[in-house]
């Protein structure tokens, strides 16, 4: 019965993300220290002019805008992913210490290897993610891996790798400047260029995601089943663990790390998609860049017009929701 009843949900949930995307992104370009009018922001999209008005929108909010909605895309696909092949509600690229790794491995190509193409951002993130996830991993595998453990294990690598960041953002200040973004947990500032450069990797990311999602369900229902079922269980959760980490590492290279949107999004797709990720996967996505979306609008208009970093308004959202879920663990 509650699987007839997700059937008609399921396209609705998606129109209802996409109408709900598409508005934010609307009041993401017309909403900041100066308010532009909705019609006015729809005719600059159109026909570019000379006006003041023009450069806010295509210069400064549209590629701030778009960087916002594809972090958040890949953040909340990578928290569905790592939860699905993990089997852990508790499973995010953040609390994991993914998103702190990625930052320091940034930290350390900007501090050590100034000369370094910003191309190679998304590829050194990518190995920070996966060894900060490994030692997580290994910290829990010690005493025993449960879903509560390994997210205590992955809070305290992500203390443990911010605290180095910030040690070696001591240490060499004037050569950590450039490195400031990967570490604000921001999307102030940022440009077309930034975009360009991670765009090819998230696009790619959410792709390979969107066609790995029947295999996701099946290691979902567990190892014994996948193995009878015909999967490679072991190369399969390999990859798709590390396509999950190579999403956040690309949503890490350009805003930095914004905890709890991989934690938070999967459980809201779940929750009006199903289970089936062929179908909470493209809801995530939406979702995810919805979400981000809308908390840098807030960032922007709270205090405006100085900005308050997104980080901690999705901080403040996500921590009381990990608290009350892992209550709800802990009890079972």
């Amino acid at each position: 019965m509650n699987a007839l009843r997700l059937i008609p949900l399921r396209p609705a949930a998606l129109v209802l993300a996409v109408a709900t995307l598409s508005l934010i992104l609307l009041c993401s370009l017309a909403l900041g220290a100066t308010d532009i009018p909705f019609g006015r922001v729809l005719e600059l999209l159109r026909r570019p002019d000379d006006s003041t008005d023009s450069l806010v929108v295509q210069t400064l909010r549209l590629p701030r805008t778009l960087v916002a909605a594809l972090a958040g895309a890949g953040l909340g696909v990578s928290g569905l992913l790592l939860q699905g092949v993990t089997r852990n509600p508790l499973a995010d690229p953040g609390i994991l210490g993914v998103e702190a790794g990625g930052a320091l491995a940034i930290l350390l190509m900007v501090v050590f290897f100034p000369a370094s193409p910003a191309v190679l951002f998304v590829p050194a993130a990518f190995v920070g993610g996966v060894l900060a996830a490994l030692l997580a991993y290994s910290a829990a595998r010690s005493v025993g891996v449960t879903p509560l453990r390994l997210a205590l294990a992955g809070v305290a690598v992500a203390y443990l790798v911010s605290a180095v960041s910030r040690s070696i953002q001591l240490l060499f200040e004037d050569r950590a400047q450039g490195a400031l973004f990967a570490l604000s947990g921001s999307v102030a500032g940022r440009n077309w260029d930034q975009l360009f450069q991670v765009a090819p990797w998230m696009l790619l990311g959410l792709l390979l995601a969107l066609l790995l999602t029947p295999r996701v369900n099946v290691l979902a229902l567990g190892d014994d089943v996948s193995r009878g079922l015909g999967l490679h269980t072991g190369r399969d959760s390999a990859a798709i663990t590390g396509l999950g980490v190579l999403l956040a590492a690309a949503s890490v290279s350009v805003v930095g790390p914004v905890g709890f949107v991989g934690l938070i999004v999967p459980h809201a797709a779940r929750a009006l998609a199903g289970p089936d990720h062929r179908f909470s996967l493209p809801l995530a996505a939406l979702l995810g860049a919805a979400f981000l979306t809308a908390a840098d609008i807030a960032a922007r208009l709270i205090d405006r017009p100085a900005e308050t970093p997104v980080g901690l308004l999705v901080a403040a959202a996500g921590a009381p929701f990990f608290v009350l879920l892992a209550r709800r663990i802990g009890r079972k």
